[in-house]
């Protein structure tokens, strides 16, 4: 479950009355309510009239939580498991003695029938709310008196009780004025009634506005609940709810059938008829949770709406609107106003800004806060028998836990926060107290900061008047509290965590875990884990097997001559097997044959694509990942020859981050997979101890990723706009990355919003049968990578709920083992190891709750409608899919349309949308799962290889004149063009998509994605799937009046079938054959002619990873102004007997009739205002109706707050993991000669003239300290927190002075776009050309760490060193000297008669000559 809970998420929020929004004055309400139900028992019944009579201190025995044990007599306060705490007979507090003997071990038996809250009985009754409170004590005051007078041991004085409540509080009592509450509330409201504050009006006007849409549902009748809104809210109070339900009957409203009951319309706050639906927001009575919740979906044009309810009452609030509605629920607790809640300290996730009405202030204690009954929260549970006195939960507390999503004292306590807060949640991954807001009570605190908590909370209380006066002495033990408090609160599942190592390596491995996790690691393999290892085994074996197939070439030539990610994909699972497996010793000699075969190309890039990193990125991840893995098992020279090599592939891709594409192109699959490959190579060096490097290359990764990370919060659907297959691809190394951060440098990302969501892209792109998905953009059949890895991700660390180890287990057993779907051998297993890791076997395989029936689905962001998916592949069983969305998908288009993150983002340059197709209102249809008509897979990006539309003639350069396509299409690039011309502002629309009675009805607009001068005013496709293998398709051409087209025309695609031609009474089809039958579909315009169609194939050019796609190719003479061309799409179960059109404008009216149904199908236009709706299905004599109410409304995201600032704060978290590792290096090192070598080293970027006096002073301080732990050690003390002195200097921050002038250089280099060869551009996805590419030169030997060798950056643009200044100075001189002793060699000398003086200059600059060239060579290689 996720962690946190945001209001911005949720669409409609629902709100309870009393006690809620409105509030009452708790002492005199209390009396009033007290004093009505005793008059009706003394006038009406005969009881004492001493219970007419009140002392004020005798409402302390009210508190909530508490049952009646009716038959008893006795009232109880119950543990989580039912234990009774405490109890009373009557008013009398009952012994220790007296429970044991009542309640033998003190277990109540009704406890399981009162826990589920699912009824009231006629043996128990439960007080959860204000308004039954003062009924508790009155009941008890009864049984006192019937004790006295009678000495009775059983008790029926229940049903008078319940009369007297029915008297009270029926709806005709305020109307009649019957009874002493509502007269007396109705005269003097006043007195009894909280106005509401300004604060929470001015919050219900915000949600509003901010398009949430709110409800009031309370049991109150009518005329109560407008008495009692008039004067808290004003008159004006409907003004704030789009929706009121009065005399709601909760919890009776929430439950399901057969308990539902009917909506009735209200006059004059009288009942009228029944109500069969709701069809409209309006005031209504009665009513039901069902089909107020088809409304919704209506009201938000969403298929599965996000509603919050506010509540006080456990049992008819939160319960079953969390229970039976699955809606989220907030507690309205004003206990936590008595029970002195602590208020956690301000965190950086949460600004000062933010803060809400009661954090920072001291909250008062209302009237009810029983010193009879304790607190609410917890007790004392006596000890039985030798057992000792433990502090427990109440039943009240795990039920509020349980049920709520979070709980606040009032509505005011939240007002005052933005609307995007995110509170932490209840939920079984986190503490019992996360819910809290502002914070947890402080009973629910650890006793460890207290003597006795409940002691505490006691003396708190009665001690508020000192308080006053001695408000220091208090305050720092406050602080310690709060502070401890909120680490309490915060703290997170460690099931669903990564711990941080904090730079506490113990040598190899490290990246993913560590030496210690090994032996577990192996268990595991042979339990738990055993269904990965086995496929770990068999890939294993299959490259022994086949060692020449999978093991690098040593020839360099031969290495590089093709795309080569399959080396450094596949060394991760044969490292992986080889720690899993240590026996195996053919596995440990071919991984590091395998190695040194790499370690012996001179480059792992692509002869043909030199300027593309990727298969580096690949090469460089497997290596690396290899060489942690393997590290014990190498030889010296091994470990420091390959860490060589990754050192220089990490400098070089280092390098290349800030000229390429991927380092500032966002969202796109280069960036993270290049990333990750840089973050491995710089966790690898980091641990070795090259800081310098890696603190470089690690801070260039975070500013590249994080980045990226903020932008998805844009996209709220959790989809990635290249598609699932390149998705696939980019997760593979975003979830690494997420992993790595969090483990290394402790940047939590797993509560993000789009991992929230990110199940939904792969779950709901799932075709029956769980072998393909839908293919939009470039793709494969299914999957580049994983998904499995990905799946068991996000279920061990974001869903915990199951459904993500189901799905993997769905998807690895339904695997196509041969034929078209097959994973490729370089990818097949990349994944394994992560996937192995990342498992969590505590979570039980779970399908979601929905599965197995049909649902739809919208991925607002994405632009894209499914329905159907993850279903078993099984007769009428279809998948349908429907793509009209923005270029880039909505987040990326509206970034850079609306200019927003003005910081980073420069227009298009910072994405690349090359693999996406133009596809806009394009489909797919496999019904029983058997794809009929389906993408076109990775190729070239021509319009008519999607099933849409093109026209004619052409307005424009077309690639295929006279016919045009839509704007991105390109016809001299194999890449998608969307930054240049009209491409960059291509979109289209889902209008609607819907589902009535099993009928689909989906409706886009694509008119934006053909060019504006084709004069198309509109260009909608309705898809309408009448039955399971049935779809209606219709596509409507509405042209301006001056419009040039003559005709369009369309195309469907199987890249599997051909199709074949037919005809039946002149209506012209296609089919395909199948093994289960024959797939067809027909079509028309809407006059009834049938055009005959071509049917072809078409091969991809080469270099395309499929042959090519099989297509129909119907044309359409246009007409105006309107042209309608109807498609039907048939399964082998549907036998079809007619198919007939009628086109009178503007409605088109399509009859079809089958063997076993018969249809008619009324289509209106947008253009239609006299319709309420889209379209009409009379299913054989069902209507169904898709009205218009039920439009997708598109709404704008807004740019992350403080953006920048949430980069700079998580860029925080790595530099004292390298600071830490810096001291450790040090204190290790035992002699000055050692010891200067590594201290140079690390000083490097510090200043040379300080340099040795550092070195000397930390050197001397280490000396000490470590004789100081050492005499600790041999008196048997050592000392706590014993660490490294902080005597260092800060060598990070000289690096990251020089490294910020070189980003800057290199970042103005890659902002100013250069014209380049249109292909060469795209081969590397990338909008910019190369910087003049000087050829890389490698670093010196790495010697190992006994050595610890200076190693010369391999990174060109990394800062120059302050040697690189002497050095030229050097030069400069040297070449002035040069020519002073040259002009006096030859004006001087030359005249002197002696030889010997000649020969002794001449001697002198030859040896000046040597040092020149010296110098210039080394200023050469250092850029001086």
């Amino acid at each position: 479950m996720q962690q946190h809970f945001s209001l911005a998420d949720c669409d409609v929020m629902g709100f309870d009355l009393d006690h809620t929004l409105c509030r009452y004055h708790l002492p005199q309400s209390a009396r009033l309510i007290y004093d009505s139900f005793a008059q009706y028992l003394v006038t009406e019944k005969g009881y004492d009239k001493d219970l007419l009579t009140l002392a004020p201190a005798s409402l302390d025995f009210c508190c909530k939580g508490l049952v009646l044990d009716i038959e008893e007599g006795n009232f109880l306060k119950l543990a989580e498991d039912g234990t009774v705490l405490r109890a009373s007979h009557g008013t009398k507090s009952m012994t220790s003695e007296e429970i044991l003997e009542t309640y033998g071990r003190r277990e109540w038996k009704h406890f399981n029938t009162v826990s589920g809250m699912v009824s009231r009985s006629a043996k128990y009754y439960l007080y959860d709310n204000y308004f039954d409170l003062p009924g508790a004590l009155l009941c008890a005051r009864v049984v006192d008196s019937l004790d006295q007078h009678n000495g009775q041991k059983k008790y029926d004085f229940w049903k008078d009780m319940v009369a007297a409540i029915q008297h009270n509080y029926k709806i005709s009592a305020f109307k009649e004025d019957c009874g002493t509450y509502f007269p007396e509330v109705k005269n003097h409201p006043d007195k009894y009634l909280q106005r509401c504050p300004e604060s929470v009006k001015k919050w219900l006007k915000q949600l509003k506005s901010a398009g949430k849409i709110l409800l009031l549902i309370t049991s109150s009748h009518s005329d109560y609940c407008r008495l009692l809104c008039e004067h808290i809210l004003g008159n004006d109070f409907e003004e704030y709810f789009d929706i009121v339900i009065t005399n709601a009957l909760k919890p009776g409203f929430f439950s399901h059938t057969p308990n539902q009951r009917p909506f009735r319309t209200l006059e004059n706050d009288e009942e009228q008829e029944a109500l069969l639906s709701l069809d409209k927001p309006g005031w209504y009575s009665q009513g039901n949770a069902i089909q107020l919740y088809e409304l919704l979906k209506k009201m938000t044009g969403k298929l599965d709406p996000k509603v919050v309810y506010f509540g006080d009452s456990m049992h008819s609030d939160i319960f079953p609107a969390h229970h039976y509605s699955n809606w989220e629920t907030v507690f309205i607790l004003e206990e936590l106003l008595g029970d002195e809640v602590t208020v956690p300290a301000e965190t950086e996730s949460e600004p000062l800004e933010k803060k809400g009405k009661y954090e920072g202030d001291q909250l008062k204690a209302p009237y009810f806060v029983s010193e009879q009954w304790g607190s609410y929260f917890m007790d004392r549970l006596p000890a039985l028998e030798n057992a000792e006195e433990t502090l427990v939960h109440t039943w009240s507390c795990k039920c509020i836990s349980t049920y709520s999503t979070i709980a606040i004292p009032s509505l005011e306590a939240i007002a005052d926060l933005p609307l995007d807060y995110r509170f932490t949640r209840f939920s079984p991954n986190s503490s019992a107290t996360a819910g809290y807001y502002p914070g947890p009570p402080r009973a629910l605190l650890p006793t460890g900061y207290f003597k006795d908590g409940l002691a505490a909370t006691e003396s708190w209380r009665s001690d508020a008047t000192m308080r006053t006066h001695t408000r220091g002495a208090p305050s720092v033990f406050f602080i310690h509290v709060v502070c401890f408090a909120f680490a309490y609160s915060a703290r997170e599942d460690p099931d669903g965590m990564v711990p941080f190592v904090n730079a506490n390596y113990d040598s190899y491995p490290m990246l993913y875990f560590s030496r210690a996790d090994v032996e577990a690691l192996r268990l595991q393999a042979a339990s738990t884990h055993q269904h990965i290892a086995a496929r770990l085994i068999e890939a294993v074996q299959t490259m022994l097997s086949y060692p020449l197939e999978y093991l690098p070439p040593w020839d360099p030539k031969e290495f590089s001559a093709r795309w080569n990610e399959i080396y450094g994909n596949n060394l991760g699972a044969l490292a992986m097997f080889c720690v899993l497996y240590p026996e195996n010793l053919e596995a440990i000699s071919m991984a590091k044959d395998y190695m040194e075969r790499m370690a012996a190309q001179p480059s792992w890039l692509v002869k043909d694509a030199p300027w593309d990193e990727v298969p580096l990125a690949h090469s460089l991840v497997g290596f690396a990942t290899a060489y942690d893995f393997l590290y014990s098992y190498l030889s010296k020279t091994q470990q420091e020859r390959f860490l060589e090599v990754i050192a220089n592939a990490s400098g070089y891709m280092y390098e290349t981050s800030y000229r390429r594409g991927w380092g500032f192109q966002y969202l796109h699959n280069h960036q993270p997979t290049n990333c990750v490959a840089l973050l491995a190579g710089s966790l690898v060096l980091m641990n070795q101890g090259y800081l310098q490097e890696a603190y470089l290359w690690t801070k260039q990764v975070l500013a590249i990723m994080e980045k990226s990370v903020v932008l998805l919060q844009e996209v709220t659907d959790g989809s990635l706009y290249e598609g699932v297959a390149y998705g696939s691809y980019t997760t593979r190394s975003l979830f690494q990355y997420m992993f790595l951060v969090q483990r290394h440098f402790d940047i939590n990302h797993f509560s993000h919003p789009w991992l929230k969501q990110h199940f939904a892209f792969l779950y709901r792109t799932v075709l029956p049968g769980f072998q393909r998905t839908v293919a939009i953009a470039d793709s494969n059949y299914n999957w580049f990578y994983g998904p499995e890895s990905q799946l068991v991700f996000l279920d061990k660390f974001v869903m915990r709920n199951g459904s993500g180890n189901w799905l993997a287990e769905q998807i690895r057993r339904n695997r196509v083992v041969e034929g078209p779907g097959t994973p490729s051998k370089g990818q097949r297993w990349c994944t394994l190891h992560t996937e192995f890791l990342w498992y969590d076997a505590s979570l039980r395989s779970v399908p979601p709750p929905d599965y197995g029936v049909p649902k739809l689905h919208y991925f607002e962001d994405w632009g894209v409608v499914t329905y159907g998916s993850a279903l078993p592949a099984e007769i009428n069983r279809p998948f349908l899919s429907f793509k009209s969305g923005k270029l880039g998908g909505r987040a990326i288009y509206d970034i850079v349309h609306k200019n927003k993150y003005k910081e980073w983002i420069k227009g298009w340059r910072n994405f690349n949308a090359g693999h996406e197709h133009p596809d806009q209102n394009s489909f797919t249809f496999a019904p029983n799962g058997v794809p009929f008509i389906t993408e076109a897979l990775y190729g070239p990006k021509y319009t008519f290889f999607n099933n849409v539309l093109m026209f004619s003639p052409a307005v424009s350069k077309s690639c295929f004149s006279p016919w045009e396509g839509q704007i991105t299409e390109d016809c001299s690039s194999k890449w998608l063009k969307y930054k240049h011309d009209l491409a960059g502002d291509c979109q289209g629309r889902v209008v609607a998509a819907m589902e009535r009675s099993g009928v689909v009805f989906i409706r886009g607009e694509g008119v934006g994605a053909y060019n504006p001068k084709l004069k198309l005013r509109r260009l909608q496709r309705n898809l309408i799937l009448l039955h399971p293998q049935l779809l209606l398709l219709v596509d409507q051409i509405h042209l301006e009046d001056d419009s040039p087209l003559e005709a369009a025309t369309s195309f469907f695609h199987n890249v599997d079938v051909p199709f074949e031609e037919t005809v039946v009474d002149d209506v012209h089809g296609a089919f395909i054959r199948h093994r289960d039958g024959i797939y067809k579909m027909y079509w028309m315009d809407d006059t009834g002619h049938s055009e005959k169609a071509t049917i072809a194939s078409r091969l991809y050019p080469h270099g395309y990873p499929y042959n090519g796609t099989n297509y129909v190719n119907v044309t359409t003479p246009l007409r105006h102004p309107v042209t309608r061309a109807i498609y039907l799409f048939i399964g082998p179960s549907v036998d079809v007997q007619s198919f007939t059109v009628r086109g009178d404008s503007p409605q088109l009216e399509v009859f079809v009739t089958t063997g076993e149904h018969a249809y008619a199908v009324y289509l209106w236009p947008a253009e239609d205002g006299s319709r309420s709706a889209f379209a009409q299905v009379i299913a054989d004599r069902q209507k169904i109706v898709f009205d218009r109410a039920s439009a997708i409304r598109s709404s704008a995201v807004p740019e992350v707050k403080d953006y920048v600032g949430i980069v700079e704060r998580n860029l925080q978290h790595f530099k004292p993991v390298f600071q830490q590792l810096e001291k450790q290096i040090l204190s290790r090192v035992r002699n000055t000669a050692s010891f200067r070598k590594t201290a140079e080293r690390l000083l490097r970027f510090s200043d040379k003239r300080q340099t040795e006096e550092a070195i000397d002073r930390i050197f001397a301080i280490s000396q000490r300290q470590q004789q100081q732990h050492g005499r600790a050690k041999k008196n048997r003390k050592v000392a706590k927190g014993y660490k490294f002195v902080d005597a260092v200097p800060d060598i990070f921050a000289q690096i990251e002075v020089n490294e910020r002038k070189v980003r800057q250089k290199a970042q103005t280099q890659a902002q100013k776009e250069l014209p380049v060869d249109e292909d060469e551009e795209m081969k590397d996805l990338l909008d910019f050309a190369d910087i003049t590419y000087v050829k890389h030169k490698t670093g010196v030997s790495i010697k190992g760490r006994s050595g610890l060798a200076q190693m010369v950056t391999t990174a060109r643009s990394s800062a120059p060193s302050i040697s690189a200044s002497y050095t030229r100075l050097f030069l400069i001189l040297n070449i002035a000297i040069f020519f002073v002793m040259l002009a006096m060699q030859l004006t001087y000398f030359q005249k002197a008669k002696r030889l010997h003086g000649q020969r002794c200059l001449y001697a002198i600059l030859l040896v000046d000559s040597c040092i020149l060239l010296w110098l210039y060579s080394s200023c050469s290689q250092s850029q001086c």
